[in-house]
C-alpha cells in the first residue's frame, strides 16, 4: 500500500478513536441507572434505587463508578427495609475478573452510610447477592473499605449478637488542608450485645478498613468491656473478615477466666478476679497469648499459651508460671463456693481448757467454718464444656502462700484434656519437706463425672507437718503412705461422699517430744517435771494410719503411734458423706505413772467444727474414787490415779506391711480429686 495511502487509513483511525473517547466523555451514564436496577433485581430479587447522578471512568483494569443517593433494599426476611442507604457509593471494579462471574471491588468508599448487616437463624445473610441469600460466592468481594461517616449495624438474633456502630472520621472539623495533611483514620463507638452479653467498646483505625486477606495490616485501637471483662488492643489485623492474621498486645480483666468460654468457646477454668498483659498473635490455624503476665486473685502468672485451631478440635497447649500462689486461689478450681477463701482452720482447743498447743490436733480442715457449714467443694463441674477442646498445659508454683497449718511449699502438674477426660497427671505438691504425688483422673464423657486419684506421700517431715503445733517441731522422721481412692460425682465433694479404696500412712524411726507424749496421756507428774527440766526427745518406733473406705466412710483398720514411752491407738471412723468425725484415740504409757488423768480422747464433730476432748465421764469417775478411797486412808487416794504402764511395743513389722497392701477390688467404683488427698494426709496424721 502507498505511503499515502497509509497515512490515509492512521487519520481515519485515529479519527474513530477520538470520536469513540469524545462519545464516552459526553455519554450521559445515568442512562444506564434504569438497565442496571433492573438486572440487580432480576439477579438479587432486591431493589437497587440511584437517586443521584452516575459517573463512570473507564479504564483497564480497574473502571471507576460514582453513584449518588444509593439506597439497596433488603430481603424480604430482615427486620428492616433498606440494606445500604448512602450519600454517595464510589468503588473500583476489576474488569478482567467479570469475566470470570465474580464481582470485586478492589477499593470502596461509602459517604455518610446506614448500613444493615443480618443473619437469620436459618443461616441466611442479607449481604449475599442470591434470591436465598445462602450461595458462599454470592456476596461482593472488597479488598478495602472507607466510611466517611455513619452507622453500621449487625444483627444476628440466633447467636444473641445485636451490634450498633457510630463512625467518624479523626480530621472531622479541620480545613480541607489539615484533612488532606493528616490521614488519621476513622473513630468508632460500638455498642449492643455479644451473644448475650452487653457490648460497649470505643477505638480508632486506620482511615481504610483492610478486609481483604491479602491487604496490607489494618491498625487498630480498642478498648471494651463484653459482660464483666475489661479488654484492651493495641496492634494491627490482616483481613477484617478473615483474620487472616493478627499482631496486638491484649490486656484482659474480669471476675474469672471460666466467663470468657462463650467468646471464645474453649472451656477455662473457674477463678478469681484476673487480670493478664501479652502479645496476641495469629497466622494460619494458630493463636499465641505469648509472654503474658498478670495476676489471678492474689496469685502473680506468667507464660504463653497456644491454640492450634486445624484439627478436629481445638488443642490448647503452654506452660504456665506463678513465683508465688496464694492457696485461696486454688478454690474455685477444686469447686469451692464463690467467694469463700480456701484456708485451713486453727486445731481446737480441749473441752479441758487446755490451749491449742496443749490439744491433740487430728484434723485441719480445707476451710475455717463454723458449726454446720459443710467444708468440701460443692459446686458442680462444667463437664459439658471440656469436649470443646483437648489440652496439655504444663503449671508450676515456686512458693504457695498458705495458712500456717498447711505445710504446702510448692506445686508443679502437667494439666491434660483429651476426649472430655481430665487428667492431673503427673500432680506434685511439695509438702513439709516431702513430696505429695500421682495422678487423678476425672472423666466428663459419664454423668455423674467419674474420678480416679492415685496419690503417693513421700519422705514428709514429721517435724513440718503441723507448724503451728509448738511441741511437735521436735518431731523428727519422715512419713510415707499411698492414697487409692474412687467415687463419682460433679462436685469434689460428691466424689468423695461415693468414694470407695484405701488410705495409709506411716513413719519408720524417728524421734518426738516426750513432753508431747506425756501430755496426751495426760501424765500430771512427768509434765510437772519436764516443764522444770525441760523437754527431752524420745524415739518413735513406728506410726500407721490405715483406713478402709466404702461409700465415703473411712473406718480405721490401723491407727498407732508407738514412741519409747507411749503407745497411742485408735478407733473411729471419718464420714466424708456427712463430713461427721468420730476417732477414739486411747493413749498406754510404757511406763508407771503416780498421778495420770488417764482417759480415752474423742475427736467427733464436723469437718469444718471438730470437737476434740477427754472422756470426762472416766475422769470424773477416777476422780471420785480418789476422793472416796481418802476419806479411809489419804495414801489410797492415789490408787484410781496410778497408771500402771500396760503399754506394750506395737508389732510394727507387721502393721507396716498391711499398710502397704493395695486395696481390695471396688467394683465400678473411681477415685476422687485434689482436696482428697490432702486431706486424708491431714485426718489420717495427727
Amino acid at each position: 500500500m502507498p505511503r499515502r495511502s497509509l497515512k490515509r487509513v492512521g487519520r481515519i483511525l485515529l479519527a474513530l478513536v477520538l470520536l469513540i473517547a469524545a462519545i464516552i466523555a459526553l455519554f450521559d451514564w445515568n442512562w444506564l441507572k434504569g438497565p442496571l436496577e433492573r438486572k440487580v433485581l432480576d439477579k438479587s430479587g432486591r431493589q437497587l434505587v440511584i437517586n443521584g447522578d452516575l459517573k463512570v471512568k473507564l479504564g483497564w483494569p480497574l473502571a471507576h463508578v460514582d453513584a449518588a443517593q444509593v439506597t439497596f433494599a433488603n430481603p424480604t426476611w430482615a427486620s428492616g427495609k433498606q440494606m445500604l442507604v448512602a450519600d454517595g457509593v464510589a468503588f473500583s471494579l476489576d474488569l478482567p475478573k467479570l469475566f470470570t462471574y465474580n464481582i470485586s471491588l478492589p477499593e470502596v468508599e461509602l459517604k455518610q452510610p446506614v448500613l444493615v448487616l443480618e443473619r437469620s437463624g436459618d443461616g441466611r445473610e442479607n449481604w449475599r447477592l442470591d434470591r436465598q441469600q445462602q450461595v458462599d460466592n454470592s456476596h461482593i468481594r472488597i479488598g478495602v473499605l472507607r466510611l466517611d461517616q455513619g452507622r453500621l449495624t449487625f444483627d444476628d438474633p440466633s447467636q444473641k449478637t445485636s451490634i450498633q456502630a457510630d463512625i467518624a472520621t479523626a480530621n472531622a472539623g479541620q480545613s480541607p488542608k489539615q484533612a488532606a495533611v493528616a490521614d488519621a483514620g476513622i473513630l468508632f463507638d460500638a455498642r449492643g450485645q455479644f451473644k448475650g452479653f452487653p457490648l460497649a467498646a470505643r477505638g480508632s483505625g486506620g482511615p481504610a478498613l483492610a478486609l481483604g486477606a491479602d491487604s496490607a495490616p489494618y491498625p487498630l485501637k480498642l478498648e471494651a468491656t463484653l459482660g464483666r471483662t475489661w479488654m484492651k488492643v493495641d496492634g494491627t489485623i490482616t483481613g477484617l473478615l478473615s483474620l487472616a492474621a493478627i499482631d496486638m498486645h491484649l490486656a484482659l480483666k474480669g471476675d474469672s477466666l471460666a466467663q470468657l468460654f462463650p467468646q471464645l468457646g474453649i472451656a477455662l477454668p473457674e477463678t478469681h478476679a484476673y487480670g493478664l498483659a501479652g502479645h496476641l498473635g495469629h497466622d494460619d490455624h494458630r493463636w499465641r497469648y505469648e509472654k503474658f503476665a498478670g495476676h489471678i486473685g492474689k496469685s502473680d502468672l506468667a507464660g504463653t499459651l497456644q491454640v492450634d485451631t486445624g484439627g478436629t478440635r481445638a488443642f490448647l497447649h503452654g506452660e504456665l508460671v506463678s513465683e508465688r500462689l496464694d492457696f485461696a486461689d486454688l478454690g474455685p478450681m477444686v469447686g469451692a463456693q464463690p467467694g469463700g477463701r480456701m484456708q485451713a482452720a486453727s486445731p481446737p482447743a480441749m473441752q479441758a481448757g487446755q490451749r491449742a498447743d496443749q490439744a491433740v490436733p487430728v484434723t485441719v480442715s480445707a476451710r475455717a467454718a463454723a458449726p454446720g457449714l459443710r467444708v468440701l467443694p460443692n459446686e458442680p463441674y462444667t463437664a459439658e464444656r471440656w469436649n470443646s477442646l483437648d489440652a496439655e498445659v504444663k503449671f508450676s508454683a515456686q512458693k504457695i502462700d498458705r495458712a500456717q497449718e498447711l505445710p504446702l511449699e510448692d506445686l508443679v502438674t502437667v494439666i491434660k484434656l483429651r476426649d472430655a477426660v481430665l487428667m492431673l497427671d503427673p500432680l506434685d505438691f511439695g509438702i513439709a519437706g516431702g513430696h505429695l504425688d500421682g495422678t487423678i483422673t476425672l472423666d466428663g464423657r459419664q454423668d455423674p463425672i467419674r474420678a480416679a486419684a492415685k496419690m503417693r506421700a513421700r519422705k514428709i517431715l514429721l517435724g513440718k507437718m503441723l507448724p503451728t503445733i509448738k511441741l511437735a517441731d521436735k518431731s523428727i522422721g519422715q512419713m510415707n503412705g499411698e492414697l487409692n481412692l474412687a467415687g463419682t460425682g460433679n462436685t469434689v465433694g460428691n466424689m468423695l461422699a461415693t468414694a470407695d479404696g484405701k488410705v495409709a500412712f506411716f513413719v519408720g524411726e524417728g524421734e518426738v517430744s516426750k513432753l508431747l507424749m506425756e501430755k496426751i496421756g495426760l501424765h500430771l507428774p512427768e509434765i510437772v517435771m519436764l516443764k522444770i527440766s525441760g523437754d527431752k526427745i524420745v524415739g518413735i518406733r513406728c506410726g500407721v494410719a490405715d483406713f478402709s473406705v466404702r461409700q465415703g466412710v473411712m473406718a480405721v483398720d490401723t491407727l498407732v503411734l508407738d514412741t519409747e514411752v507411749t503407745n497411742i491407738s485408735g478407733t473411729g471412723t471419718i464420714d466424708l458423706a456427712q463430713e461427721k468425725l468420730d476417732l477414739t484415740l486411747v493413749p498406754q504409757t510404757k511406763n508407771t505413772s503416780l498421778v495420770a488423768l488417764r482417759a480415752p480422747i474423742h475427736v467427733r464433730g464436723s469437718l469444718g467444727n471438730p470437737d476434740v476432748g477427754i472422756d470426762t465421764a472416766k475422769v470424773a469417775a477416777r476422780g471420785l474414787g480418789a476422793i472416796a478411797l481418802g476419806i479411809v486412808n489419804p495414801f489410797l487416794a492415789l490408787v484410781p490415779l496410778v497408771e500402771p504402764g500396760p503399754g506394750k511395743d506395737s508389732d510394727c513389722g507387721r502393721l507396716v506391711t498391711d499398710a502397704k497392701e493395695p486395696p481390695r477390688k471396688i467394683a465400678k467404683r473411681r477415685p476422687a480429686g485434689v482436696l482428697a488427698s490432702r486431706l486424708q494426709v491431714e485426718v489420717a496424721h495427727p
